[in-house]
């Protein structure tokens, strides 16, 4: 089979993030089991116009701000010549209305909605913009029956209190790679660390992290915190943590190789996830890989990834002060966090990629055989 994918980004982009890491590792299997797979993604500084990638074929070209008006110019002038058997539309804030112009059987993999969250990481005329994209976007594909692979159940419910037919709508979550992410056997930190693994974006809400640390200061001197991870909130996340006093307690990595995230992850006593929204959380399931609990914010996706009690804590989104509270627990009872993270791992365990390529090629199949 020929399959053909617009995405915004390609996993060596260094704005990649979850959406690219769940692409490259479902279709790197796919073309591995012998079937065609080009990816046709913006470019970044320093990029080839064109690689193979693990056996994808990766197109660049333009920025990724405009991106979504190249999209249906390159299909016009280049790949509806190319006799691809199927596309794949990797819906991800601004939809690029593929059931408009493809003629090939389309599906369309969505990893979060941003809704209304939105409005919390940028200005509001350019979050209105992505708001009424999205939304349009949504309903082009209701109005056209097209068929949705999602990451989590929480996505599964948006869509189909959006109107999309249950039965258009199929979960294949998020996986982990456990050659990569596993528990190394170290100690942990001899001093309480505790840390956040991701992008650095505005709603993210890291500064919750931030404001729970310095609210602790005081009554837990001792704790230390490592925030892994690049993105275009970082400047302000620093000098938030400096106006907090949090110099001594707080270190910013940037973005750091993945052994060197694996030696983190199995440092941390528990890691942190405060995100306004997600489509899954696939770095809980990384931490998790490592025997790391996660106390995340109780929001679509992460309430999906972290069973709360079990292999986790959830907060109310927005309580600093539970989140505080529930940092302290987490500090001051041992036998909890070893107990979530003996758990964790074994939830962790049942999330194969090979699995999910193989899911995902045979709803592919399915769809290319039947249009």
């Amino acid at each position: 089979m020929r399959i053909l994918i617009f995405n915004w980004q390609d996993i060596r982009n260094p704005e990649a993030g979850g959406a690219e890491v769940h692409l490259h590792e479902i279709f790197s299997r796919i073309a591995g089991w012998g079937h065609e797979v080009t990816l046709y993604c913006s470019t970044f500084r320093g990029a080839p116009s064109e690689e193979v990638l693990d056996g994808i074929r990766v197109i660049r070209q333009g920025g990724r701000y405009l991106f979504n008006y190249r999209v249906p110019l390159a299909y016009f002038l280049r790949f509806r010549r190319e006799r691809f058997d199927l596309v794949i539309d990797d819906m991800n804030k601004l939809p690029f209305f593929t059931p408009l112009f493809v003629r090939e059987p389309l599906y369309i993999v969505t990893h979060h909605l941003f809704g209304k969250s939105i409005f919390l990481e940028t200005s509001w005329p350019v979050a209105m913009y992505v708001y009424l994209m999205e939304k349009a976007g949504f309903r082009i594909c209701r109005s056209r029956r097209m068929p949705f692979i999602v990451g989590s159940p929480s996505t599964r419910g948006e869509l189909t209190d959006m109107g999309i037919e249950p039965a258009l709508v199929t979960v294949v979550n998020y996986c982990v790679d456990r050659e990569v992410h596993h528990a190394t056997g170290a100690e942990r930190s001899a001093i309480p660390l505790v840390g956040y693994f991701g992008r650095l974006k505005k709603y993210k809400s890291v500064e919750q992290f931030l404001d729970a640390l310095a609210a602790l200061r005081g009554d837990l001197p001792a704790v230390r915190a490592v925030i892994v991870g690049e993105g275009d909130h970082r400047p302000a996340l620093e000098a938030h943590a400096r106006n907090l006093g949090l110099g001594d307690v707080v270190r910013f990595t940037g973005f750091v190789d993945a052994a060197t995230k694996v030696r983190l992850l199995n440092e941390v006593w528990f890691a942190v996830n405060t995100s306004s929204k997600e489509g899954w959380g696939l770095t809980v399931i990384e931490a998790n890989a490592c025997g790391t609990p996660v106390l995340a914010s109780d929001v679509p996706g992460l309430r999906d990834a972290v069973r709360d009690g079990e292999t986790g804590l959830l907060y109310t989104f927005g309580d600093v002060a539970l989140l505080a509270s529930k940092i302290r627990l987490l500090i001051g009872d041992r036998d909890l966090r070893e107990r979530l993270g003996a758990e964790a791992r074994r939830w962790a365990a049942t999330f194969d990629w090979n699995n999910a390529a193989r899911d995902t090629l045979a709803l592919l199949t399915r769809r290319a055989k039947d249009a």
